[in-house]
């Protein structure tokens, strides 16, 4: 029979109870010329405290499991949003990104660029979408053809038998004869028995990690180089408003340049100062 909270609460007070009566009677025939009443007092005080104790217990027992119910189930569905998202970030965030925090689309993107650097030729089929059982076709050197599909999964949420099957399925209709399934997690034993009866070859999460470490290109936890990008884009805007500046020309004929007053102001002056001083405000 499972135990409830209430219960567990009764069987503390029924502890606490016998221990203050067991007390109250040694107290009671050690000390001489103590009044009856004594007794009866440590019995009814004994039954109150004990019951207020264990309604104590109830109350931070059912507090406690209201918490851990209300908590986890914040924080799966804003991971189901996260890895359900079709948002595809930029390659390089991607391979700076832990497997935990991709979304399913990011995921499928990691592989194909992995599958890429391997020597294979990539066909992301459904990225992001309905892929019917396969998301990646990748075609070696001789021209075989792997189904793959992609599972980014959580460690307690494995793959189940289902879908090995659609793989198994939906790898005819893209003509391929090698399958793999790849996953963030595992897969279940059903699942297992399944891939291993049809020859479908899978890595799990270790393994994918281990691959991924050893190709060398996706480092997780990288800091992307955001200051060398803002250099480049202001040399890139600095580059152009150079351009702009020589396609303006002065009434001379002569092209303007871009110069800059003794209190710091830049404006547009012709190219042959002193002998002609027409400028122009940018």
């Amino acid at each position: 029979m499972a135990r409830t909270y209430k219960s567990e609460g009764n069987q503390i007070a029924y502890l606490l109870r016998g221990l203050f009566i067991l007390g109250g009677l040694a107290l009671y025939f050690n000390i001489p010329g103590l009044h009856w009443g004594f007794f009866f007092g440590i019995l009814f005080g004994s039954v109150i405290l004990s019951e207020i104790v264990g309604l104590i217990w109830i109350r931070k027992r059912r507090a406690a499991k209201t918490k851990r119910k209300s908590q986890p189930k914040t924080q799966r569905a804003s991971s189901v949003a996260h890895r359900t998202s079709k948002h595809i970030r930029t390659d390089e965030v991607i391979l700076a990104t832990k497997l935990e925090d991709l979304s399913g689309a990011e995921f499928e993107r990691l592989l194909a660029m992995y599958f890429i650097n391997q020597g294979y030729a990539v066909k992301e089929v459904g990225v992001g979408g309905n892929d019917g059982g396969v998301d990646l076709v990748i075609t070696d050197r001789r021209g075989e053809k792997t189904a793959v599909q992609a599972k980014c999964y959580s460690e307690r949420n494995k793959v189940p038998v289902q879908t090995v099957r659609e793989l198994v399925a939906a790898k005819r209709n893209h003509d391929c004869i090698l399958s793999l399934l790849v996953t963030t997690s595992d897969l279940t034993s059903p699942a297992k028995d399944e891939a291993d009866k049809f020859k479908v070859d899978y890595w799990h999460g270790a393994i994918v990690e281990q691959k991924l470490k050893t190709w060398g290109k996706w480092q997780p936890g990288k800091k992307i180089a955001v200051q060398s990008k803002l250099t480049t884009a202001k040399r890139e805007v600095s580059t152009a408003r150079k351009e702009i500046a020589s396609a303006i020309t002065c009434s001379c004929g002569a092209p303007m340049v871009r110069r800059k007053s003794k209190q710091g102001a830049e404006f547009m002056g012709c190219s042959k100062y002193p002998s002609c001083r027409q400028t122009r405000p940018i």
